[in-house]
C-alpha cells in the first residue's frame, strides 16, 4: 500500500479540443492510497455490492445507505413521502470502520454511496454538498481504472489523477471545499502508450451527514 499526499504530479489531461498540460501542480488536502483494498477483498466489496439493488434514478446507476442524497434540491433527503435509504450494509460497515482506525476520518461515515459508471460514462465538475457533509470525503474506487480530474478554484487548471481499482482517494481541505472533482464522459482514457479502454468502475464514497434539514 503506498500513498501520495498532498503532492500528486501526473499529466493533465483536459478536453479535446485543449491542449494536455505538460506541467504537473498540486491539489492540497487530497491523500491517494494505492492498493488501500487488496485484490480479494477488493472482489469480496464488489460482489456484497452487486448483491444488493440499484437505483436507475440518473444516467448511471447508484446505491444509497445511511441517508438518501437529494440530487434536486442538493441536499440530504428529508421528505418523509420519499424512500429512506436502507443503513449501512455489513461490507460497508468495516472499511467505515478502518477509516477512523487509520486516522482517514475523525468518526464513522453516516452516509455511503455507490455509483456504477459504464464505459462512456461520468460526472460533471463539482464539490460535495458543504452544508450537507463533513470535512472529509473518502472514496474506494473497484473495478476498472479512469482518471478523474481535478480544477483550481483560482486558475482552472487541470489535474487529472489516475484511480487504480482498490484505491482511496481521500479528499479533506481545499480538495473538499474549494476543487472540483469530475471524470470526463468518454470510453477511453490517456496513457503512456496510448489510449486506454476503460471497463465498469464502481466507487463506494464515504461521507459524514452534517445535519439532515435545511
Amino acid at each position: 500500500m503506498s500513498e501520495t499526499s498532498g503532492q500528486l504530479s501526473f499529466d493533465t489531461n483536459t478536453d479535446a479540443d485543449t491542449d494536455p498540460a505538460t506541467s504537473a501542480t498540486a491539489v492540497p488536502g487530497l491523500r491517494y492510497i494505492a492498493d488501500w483494498l487488496a485484490p480479494d477483498a477488493a472482489a469480496a466489496l464488489l460482489a456484497g455490492i452487486d448483491g444488493a439493488s440499484w437505483s436507475a434514478q440518473l444516467k448511471r446507476r447508484v446505491q444509497h445507505y445511511g441517508h438518501r442524497y437529494d440530487y434536486g434540491r442538493r441536499t440530504v433527503a428529508t421528505d418523509a413521502s420519499q424512500p429512506t435509504a436502507p443503513p449501512l450494509p455489513v461490507w460497508a460497515r468495516e472499511p467505515a470502520a478502518r477509516l477512523v482506525d487509520e486516522g482517514l476520518l475523525d468518526r464513522e461515515a453516516d452516509q455511503v454511496i455507490v455509483n456504477e459508471y459504464q464505459p462512456g460514462q461520468g460526472i460533471s465538475a463539482h464539490v460535495d454538498c458543504v452544508p450537507c457533509f463533513g470535512p472529509v470525503v473518502a472514496a474506494i474506487s473497484l473495478g476498472s481504472s479512469c482518471l478523474m480530474d481535478f480544477t483550481d478554484p483560482d486558475d482552472g487548471t487541470k489535474l487529472a489523477v489516475p484511480l487504480a481499482p482498490g484505491s482511496l482517494l481521500v479528499m479533506a481541505g481545499p480538495a473538499r471545499y474549494a476543487w472540483r472533482h469530475a471524470i470526463a464522459a468518454r470510453k477511453s482514457d490517456p496513457g503512456a502508450a496510448g489510449r486506454v479502454p476503460r471497463g465498469r468502475r464502481v466507487s463506494v464514497t464515504f461521507r459524514t451527514v452534517l445535519h439532515t434539514s435545511q
